[in-house]
């Protein structure tokens, strides 16, 4: 049994570093990329603050399409290049977006939030999907929030990697 536990830190920095180990430690020995990313969306969503949906998308030709996710029922389906998510995708980039009515062609699945953060997951070369974070308060996500991402997005990159 894996216990989560919420990291006593105001220091994005710390919260971040203490999450990859917690994730580090959750997904050891498993490598289904689904229960992999399924754990790694309940623990976000349970130990990092202000948030309400946390979740994958997978690409799936040229759609982005749902994967395992915590929170409000979400799209289905997203355009490569269309939203935050599929503009992180055609970007191959992160996107940290402090107000989502400010961006051009955001995709609304949640009226409730108001902030982004999406992470790509690229695997040998090829971008498989998407880390994907919504709060609903502006500007929740910055810097420390991308970076600390991108890492564990690699935590789970790294635990799913040997599987093909």
């Amino acid at each position: 049994m894996f216990s989560v536990t919420q990291p006593a830190t105001a220091n994005k920095v710390e919260l971040y570093r203490e999450l990859s180990l917690q994730l580090s430690s959750l997904l050891e020995g498993e490598r289904d990329s689904i229960a992999n990313a399924a754990n790694t969306a309940a623990l976000l969503y349970h130990t990092l603050p202000d948030v309400n949906w946390v979740g994958f998308y997978f690409l799936k030709g040229a759609e982005l399409v749902l994967g395992p996710f915590q929170g409000r029922p979400a799209c289905v389906r997203i355009a490569a290049g269309r939203g935050v998510c599929g503009t992180a995708v055609e970007h191959r980039e992160s996107i940290v977006v402090p107000d989502v009515n400010a961006f051009p062609g955001h995709i609304a699945c949640d009226s409730a939030s108001r902030s982004e953060l999406v992470v790509p997951l690229i695997q040998a070369g090829a971008i498989i999907g998407v880390l994907d974070m919504d709060s609903p308060s502006l500007g929740r996500f910055d810097e420390a929030d991308r970076k600390g991402c991108e890492e564990l997005a690699a935590v789970y990159l790294a635990a799913v990697r040997s599987k093909e």
